[in-house]
Parts: C-alpha cells; structure tokens; sequence
C-alpha cells in the first residue's frame, strides 16, 4: 500500500504525526491518575495513621512517587513561642537540623520568607543569587540546586511550609513538579488537621473516662447533701413566706422567723439590733439570750455588732478568730478575751438596704457546743437578706400611706391655688398686653436714649417724603448730628461714661428742637432731627446754631469736665428725592463737609458736596486699579552733604504722577491712608529697596550705598505686621546697616508705649532712623528726647519759607541747633534753589534733599546709573 493511502479517513502520514500527541496524553492521564491515587492514599492515611511522624513518612513516600524527593522536609509554625517547628526534616547534607528553632533567628531564611509571604517559592541555581538578593533572604543550610517550598494554609492562613529540593545537578524541578506540590498540599493540611483530631479525640476520651470516675466517686455523698438541702430549703422557704406577709407587729415576725431559724443550726441565742437615723445608736427590736445580756439602746461601741456594720458583711467570729484579731483594735480586748475562756461561737449577717447597713441578725452558742460553720453563716446571709427584705416592705407600706396623706392634702391646696390663679387670671392678660405694647415700644426706639430708633425715624421720613411729593408746599428738612471727639471720651472715660455723656446729649438737643420735631438715635454718636412745618430755612439753621451751642457747652461726667461739638449736615427735602436713604446720603455729606471746614458748625448741603463724595470714591476705585495693574512710579532721590556733596543715602520714594491729585507725596499717601493700602505699598516699596540693594551689591562703587524707605506707624503699631516687618528683612539677605528707615513726624502724634522698645529693636539690627516731615504741623522737641533718631528731616515747606520771615529763621535755628547739640543729623527737604541752600548751612544744616541737590530718578534706572559727586 502507498505511503499516503487514506486508512478510513486519515492517511497513514496523518496518523503517525498524531502518534507523539496520543503517547502526551496518555503520559498526562497516567499522571492525573497517579496524582488522584494519591490524593486518595492521603485521604485514606488520615485514618489509618495513628501518628505523625508515620503520617510525614507516608507523606514522604506520596511526593517521592512523583518526583526525586530525596530531601524533604515539614515545618510549622508554633503561635505560642514564635517557633518554627521542624516536624519532618530528611536531607542528605543537613542531618543534624534541631527540632525546634525560634523564629528569631531564621527569619531571615528561605523557609521564614514562605511562611511569611504565604506564596510558593521555586529557587533555581539560575535565579537563586537574584531571588535571595530581591527578597533580603538567606540560605541557611546547604546551598541546592533546586528548591521548591509550598506554603501549608488553613482558611487562607498560613500554618506551615512543605519544602522538596535537590542538590545533584541531574535532579531538577519543573512547573509540573510545582503545580503536583501545590495541588496535594491542602490535601496534606486535611490530613494533619484529621490526625491531629483524632489524636486529641483519644485524649479527651480518656481524660472524661477519668472525669467520670471522680464524679462517680462522689455522686452518693452529694445525694446525701441533697437531702439535707431539701431540709434546709423547706426551711429556707417557710422564712421567705414570712417575710413576704409582715403584718401585725415587727416582733412577731422576728419571733416565727427564729423558731424556723432553730431548725436548721444551733440558735437558742439570737437578737435583731438595728441602727438610728443618725447611726449613732443601737437598738434591740428581738433579743432572746442569757439572762445577763442586755437588750438596753446603747451607743455604738467596738462590740460585734458594730464589727459586723464596719465590714458590711457576714462573720463568724470563734475563739480560733478572736486570737487572730488580738491587738487589731477591731473589737473590744474584753470581749476577745471571753470568746477565748468560754469557747463561744458567734455569727453575725448585716440587714442591708439600698446599699446600706441598717442592722445586725446575730447567733450565739455558749461554752463549749458544737461551733457554727461556714454552711451556718450562708443560711444566716439567706435570712438577713429576707428580714432586710420585710423591713424595707414594710416600711414602704408606710411611706405610702404617709404619701397618700400628702397627696390628699396637695390636691386639696392646689384647688385653692387654681382659684387663686384663676382670679389673677384676668390682670395676667393685661399684664402682657402691657408688655406686648412695651416690646412694640422697644423695637422702635434706642435702648439708651430712648429716642426713636433708625426703623422708626426711616418710617416716619419715608411718610415726610411722601407728603412732600404730594403737597409740594408742606416743607421738611433733615439735621444729621454727629458728635466731635466722642470716641475720646469713650476710651479715656470708659463706655458708661461715654453712655452717660450720649443720654446727656440727647437731652440737651430734645430742649433745641421744638416740640413737633422728631429727634431720633441712628446709632453711637450719630443724631438726626425730622423738622417739619417751618416757613423759613431760617427756622432751620435756628435750631442747628442752638445745638451747637448747647453740645459746645462742658458737661460734667464721673466728676470729670469734658467736651465735645458737634457737627451738622442740613438738607432740605425736595420733591427729587424718593427714599429715606437718599436724604441721609445727602445730609451725611454735609456733615462730612462741616467736619472737613472745622467741626463744631452747621452746613447746608448743595449739589457739590455730592459731586466731590462721588469723586473721592472714583479717586479710590482708580487708585486701587492703579495699584493692581502695577502703575506707580518708584523712584530714588540722594540725600547729600551740604558740605562736601557726599551721598549720605538714597531714599526710595513711589508716586503716581498720571494723576493730578498724587503728584505730591502727602496727598499720595492720605489716598492710600483712605484706601487701606498703605501697608501694602510700603511693602511694595521696600521690596524695591531690597532688590536695589542687592543689585549694588557686587558693584565697588555702590555696595556700601544706603537706601531709605518710609515706613507707616501702622508697621510698627501693629504686632503681626512689625513682626512680618522683621521676618522681610531677614528673608531679604541685605546689610541692615545700609537700610534707613524713616518715620513721619504726624504718625508719631498716635504714641503708644511699645513704640520705643519697637524702635530700639530696628536699632540694634544697625538700621537708621530718621524723623521725616518734621515740623509739618507741631514740631515738636518731644519725640527728639523720646526716641534715638539719628536724622531729623525738616519738612520742605519749612525749608522753603523759613528765610522769608524772622520768627521762622529763628525757629528753624533753634531747633538745628538743638538737633545738633543731641548729635541728631538734620536735613533739609525740598532744596530748590542755591540761595535756599546757603541759608541752611548758615545755620547749621549740614544734610539736603531736593530738586536742586539732586533730582528723583526712576529706580530701574538707578541700577545701573553712576555715583555722582558734584550737585546738578
């Protein structure tokens, strides 16, 4: 037959190809089948063997049926020492392995990486050096050839490791290898888990047969103990039935208690003591002893009884206890001393209550009978509890009774309140009618002055304002009042003088108003009077001189003389007006405009002062969108030696000049005052400083240059912003000794008493001081005594008129001379001319600054510009 001829459907090629994948199988099936042999032998051996070191052997014998298993080993971990026990080690080279090794000191090795990681591990001679160096591991024995190492997990935790490896070169491991280890290996952990049972099963057995014997042993004395237990709860009942029926007198109930009482232990003695309220006292409500005893109240005293209260529980005290607490001062020497010669036997349960003792039940035999045992003292416990028990019933029925007595009386003097409630029912309504009225009072007018509130005067405008445009002959005008130098009086004199000086005032203008008019309080010093039906505005501005008058008067507060003004704004309300807050925009603006003419005067408003409050406000709205975009000029100027036209120092100055009202530097400052930026255009300015600074640095002829920057009082006022002030400086890397500071002569008019300890600190970081604009308004001397300022600045003003009159140049030279006298350099500000120049070294000025010394030039510029030495 040919070669290809077709054998049913395959030909005889196609059939030969398929030879090697049919040997494959059936090599695998006899592989699963082995490996399902297996499986069941290992089921089979957790019930036949009877012991471990058979089962591992077997075990042994299992893996070796698969693969060269030469070298084996089982390890588990011990939770109680932290152990690595070795429960079946076989290796060729490392015979001599311990049993148990602490985990301490192979943690560190193959075998702990396994148990820790719970993952299988395959180490090859291949891979070996980089899986001991990835895993920080070690091998601790004999280094193999191949290492394969099974985790052993029970619900997902690891209690062991099962370990293969081979040291022969000819022997080594595949993933089949692997994957028969990890199949068989939860099939090992059943097979210990079983043996491991079946062993402590044995044990268990054994140890109840054991259990069984004892019990067995002692069944019959405890069926002997029963029966007197029935005995003894027969009795034990009979006294619970007592306790829970005490009717009649309390002794009786005593009395069929201790004959029950006697049945069960030797109690021919007994009493019940119990304490007074104030437990001071004991009295006997039972007694039944020796003729002797007695049953008199007595005062507490170290007897028994009282060691029964201290201890609040229950005693037996014999001749054996009472040697034992001889000496102890916990009961009286006489009385130890008497159960020891009579050979007495006492016990002693305490009655308690809610926690507390409030008796004793006590027990005695006498001479030498039978002593009382631990079983006497719990049946003794058992009736305390039941007398504690019928005293408490008992005195809970007597409570009650008492509360039903109260309450009977209660209703009966609650009826009688009712009919008085209901009498006072009727004043109580118009009680709160009259307090509803009151709030309704209260809500419309100032709690201090009681003076109409701003709610009610805005109402009553609203109705003027109404009228007006309806009656355009009806006429109406707003006086708004506000109060010179009240925040004065209020820091100096405290707020309740300065709410004695605000009633004071609304006194005195309520007599300048007439009666008609309504005067109200918008708020802390702000009065507004409505003024309605006057024919002339003469009649207006009448009343408004007769409250400055009257404001300008002293007034007496706390004993103290104090005044005041006040400041008027006058508007005449017009049929163009629509709200009330249209009226107080306008009289508000007059006042301002008084305010800013002087105070203590009265001004009509007019069109004007409206116009120039919208432009104060578009003044600071661009002002600020200056500042954003960055639109300031910063400058240098030199201040120099009159003498030799050496730079003493550059003072870094910012100005706007694209606006009219900011060329001069007071006016730029009192609009950023306004705005509330003058903190951070200062910081701005001496960040220009710094970086001047910084850039003069590494230049021979500029590095020892200083540079001056003005800073506002409220840098130094405020403690964040000085100490933000101290930390820019520090951040800023420059010698502080080439930094001047200067301070304006109107910001040290707000003294405070840190301020010179805050001038001593920019000192001693070596930075120059300078008083600038001195003379601007007070020149005065003090600040030169109360602050170290080594340069005095002359305002330019000044400098510019002082030769122009004789007081002046005294002036000047009196205060140069004694500036100089205190070693306080002065310089000249605003030099313009030669002339103006001459004068001032005539007299002393040493130091210049101005147009004609030196003029201002851009700071970007002055980085690079050359030190001059001779003036322009």
């Amino acid at each position: 037959m040919h070669k290809d001829e077709v054998i049913g459907e395959l030909s005889e090629s196609e059939l030969r190809a398929l030879v090697p994948q049919l040997q494959s199988l059936t090599d695998k099936y006899k592989r699963s089948e082995n490996i399902q042999k297996a499986l069941y032998h290992i089921s089979e051996l957790s019930s036949s063997v009877d012991n471990f070191e058979k089962l591992y052997q077997e075990i042994h014998d299992v893996v070796s049926g698969f693969m060269t298993a030469d070298n084996f080993f089982v390890a588990f971990i011990n939770q109680k020492n932290e152990n690595i026990d070795f429960a079946y080690f076989v290796d060729e080279r490392d015979e001599e392995v311990v049993q148990s090794v602490p985990y301490e000191k192979i943690k560190n090795g193959v075998t702990a990486h396994i148990l820790r990681t719970a993952e299988p591990l395959v180490m090859t001679k291949e891979n070996s050096q980089s899986l001991l160096e990835k895993h920080k591991m070690e091998v601790l024995g004999s280094m193999p050839v191949d290492f394969i190492g099974i985790p052993l997990l029970r619900d997902e935790a690891v209690i062991g490791a099962m370990v293969v490896q081979s040291y022969n070169e000819d022997v080594r491991y595949d993933n089949e290898d692997l994957e028969i280890l990890i199949f068989i290996s939860q099939q090992i952990v059943r097979a210990i888990d079983r043996v491991k049972h079946r062993e402590l099963t044995e044990a268990l057995i054994e140890e109840r047969t054991q259990q069984l014997v004892e019990i067995n042993t002692t069944l019959e004395d405890e069926i002997q103990e029963r029966k007197r237990m029935e005995t003894l709860q027969k009795a034990l009942f009979q006294i619970s039935e007592q306790s829970g029926h005490v009717e009649g007198p309390i002794e009786d109930f005593y009395e069929k208690v201790h004959g029950i009482l006697k049945t069960l232990l030797d109690a021919e003695n007994c009493y019940v003591a119990t304490l007074n309220d104030e437990k001071t006292h004991l009295s006997f409500p039972y007694f039944v002893g020796r003729g002797n005893d007695s049953t008199a109240s007595r005062k507490l005293k170290n007897g028994l009884t009282e060691f029964v209260i201290r201890r609040a529980e229950a005693c037996l005290v014999d001749s054996e206890t009472a040697e034992k607490l001889k000496g102890k001062n916990e009961l009286d020497e006489r009385i130890i001393e008497g159960l020891i010669t009579e050979k007495n036997s006492w016990l002693g349960a305490p009655l308690i209550i809610d926690n507390e003792v409030i008796g004793v039940i006590s027990v005695q035999t006498y001479g030498y009978s039978e002593d009382y045992t631990s079983l006497d003292l719990d049946v003794l416990k058992f009736v305390s509890q039941h007398i504690a028990n019928a005293i408490q019933r008992r005195d809970s029925a007597n409570a009650l009774l008492k509360y039903n007595q109260q309450l009977s009386e209660k209703v009966e003097e609650r009826t009688a309140e009712l009919n008085t409630s209901n009498k006072s029912l009727k004043k109580q309504i118009e009680q709160r009618k009259d307090v509803e009225l009151k709030l309704i009072h209260d809500a419309h007018h100032d709690g201090l002055t009681d003076l109409p509130n701003r709610v009610m005067f805005n109402s009553r405008l609203e109705l003027a304002i109404a009228s007006k445009h309806r009656y355009h002959e009806n006429n109406f005008a707003l006086l708004f009042i506000d109060l010179d130098r009240f925040k004065n009086i209020n820091d100096t004199l405290g707020h309740h003088a300065g709410d004695q000086f605000l009633v004071e005032v609304a006194n005195r203008i309520t007599h300048c108003k007439r009666g008609h008019d309504l005067l109200a309080r918008l708020g802390g010093d702000e009065f507004v009077i409505l003024v309605d039906s006057y024919n002339d505005m003469d009649d207006v501005k009448a009343i408004a001189q007769r409250i400055v008058m009257s404001i300008g008067e002293p007034f007496v507060i706390d004993e103290k003389e104090v005044f005041s003004g006040a400041s008027i704004g006058i508007t005449e309300i017009s049929h163009d007006y629509k709200t009330a807050d249209e009226v107080l925009r306008d009289a508000d603006a007059a006042m301002y405009q008084a305010k800013n003419e002087g105070r203590n005067r009265y001004v009509i408003f007019n069109i004007r002062m409206r116009e120039q409050i919208l432009e104060e406000i578009e003044d600071e709205r661009m002002f600020r969108s200056a500042f954003k975009s960055d639109q300031f000029h910063y400058s240098v100027q030199a201040i120099r030696n009159l003498d030799d036209n050496k730079t003493l120092y550059y003072e870094c100055a910012v100005n706007w000049p694209e606006h009219p009202k900011c060329r001069k530097s007071e006016h730029f400052w009192a609009l950023a005052d306004k705005c509330g930026l003058t903190l951070s255009i200062s910081d701005k300015l001496m960040d220009e400083a710094f970086n001047l600074l910084r850039s003069w640095r590494n230049i021979p002829d500029k590095k020892h240059l200083k540079i001056g920057v003005s800073l506002s009082i409220e840098h130094l006022l405020l403690n964040t912003s000085f100490e933000e002030l101290l930390q820019k400086i520090e951040n800023s890397r420059v010698n502080t000794e080439l930094l001047v500071v200067e301070i304006s002569e109107v910001a040290l008019t707000r003294f405070n008493k840190h301020l010179p300890s805050i001038m001593q600190r920019l000192q001693n970081l070596g930075i120059t001081l300078v008083l600038d604009n001195f003379a601007s308004q007070s020149a005065s001397l003090n600040h030169l005594f109360r602050y170290d300022f080594d340069y005095l600045k002359l305002n330019q003003n000044l400098v510019n008129t002082f030769a122009m009159s004789d007081k002046y140049h005294r002036l000047m030279k009196s205060i140069i001379l004694i500036a100089n006298d205190m070693g306080i350099g002065v310089i000249g500000d605003g030099i313009g001319d030669e002339m103006i120049m001459q004068d001032l070294v005539e007299i002393g000025c040493h130091f210049g600054q101005g147009a004609f010394i030196a003029p201002q030039s851009n700071i970007n510029e002055s980085k690079s510009f050359s030190v001059v030495s001779e003036p322009n």
